[in-house]
């Protein structure tokens, strides 16, 4: 039993060092810049996208996050989302080629988003932050977008997610953040988090319908009002009748009396 007992707390050992190893080496591969949207990215659309950033040192804190985008597919509106104890500084271009939006011309467009902690100790060991934007209108004719981002410690050290992902090889050591574009909507007004995108004639033809609904129960309930007041009038005849004939009959015996 005692060896049996020393064989299972054996494999039990390597079991946890197996499993810490694997942990310690796919960890990596998870712990980069990237970027997803809040609900989806259509094309032509606009969308709230965050930049996740964890902290990957044991030592240090990440003090200052930059986010180029791409120049080939430049975005002319670009909110960034206030965030306590960071900075946040919007870069603008002249754009070679203008855009045209809402039918007019854009010349500039943003290059770079920087948030810098301030008063703060920004991204601590073992946390991680998101950096959300609202960014807008997304191109029709690409999938994605590539933005590349650089990651700054508060020991000075400096990290670059800037390697593009090729096709049918490994993800590379630091990739630069993609941001996976759906198809386009129709209405070309996207939805960053879930929200009613109803046209205006939709939600007149639901007005309409609802009033409609709220007219017919109004009307149920004149037809139901009625019908109580009919009975409530025959029910009243009925007994005055039956008063009536009850009447008519105590007179008559007290007569044979």
């Amino acid at each position: 039993m005692k060896a049996s007992a020393m064989k299972a707390s054996r494999i039990a050992a390597v079991a946890a060092v197996t499993g810490t190893a694997v942990l310690a080496v796919s960890s990596p591969a998870f712990a980069h810049v990237s970027v997803e949207p809040e609900g989806t990215a259509a094309k032509g659309g606009y969308a709230v996208i965050d930049f996740k950033v964890p902290n990957e040192r044991d030592d240090a804190s990440t003090t200052k996050v930059e986010v180029n985008f791409p120049t080939d597919h430049p975005l002319a509106s670009v909110m960034a989302q206030p965030m306590a104890g960071w900075k946040i500084e919007i870069t603008k271009a002249k754009l070679a080629q203008p855009l045209e939006m809402h039918g007019e011309k854009i010349d500039q467009a943003v290059t770079k988003v920087t948030w810098t902690a301030s008063g703060g100790k920004g991204i601590e060991p073992g946390y991680f932050q998101k950096f959300p934007l609202s960014v807008g209108a997304l191109p029709e004719n690409t999938d994605e977008l590539v933005f590349k981002a650089v990651q700054t410690y508060s020991n000075k050290e400096v990290v670059r997610w800037i390697e593009v992902q090729q096709k049918g090889q490994d993800e590379p050591e630091n990739p630069a953040p993609v941001l996976a574009l759906s198809a386009a909507t129709g209405d070309h007004h996207g939805s960053a988090t879930g929200t009613d995108t109803t046209t205006a004639e939709e939600t007149s033809a639901k007005t309409e319908t609802t009033a409609s609904d709220d007219s017919g129960s109004t009307g149920g309930s004149d037809t139901t009002a009625r019908v109580l007041g009919v009975v409530g009038i025959v029910v009243g005849a009925a007994g005055v009748a039956y008063g009536t004939l009850a009447g008519r009959r105590r007179s008559a015996t007290g007569t044979e009396a």
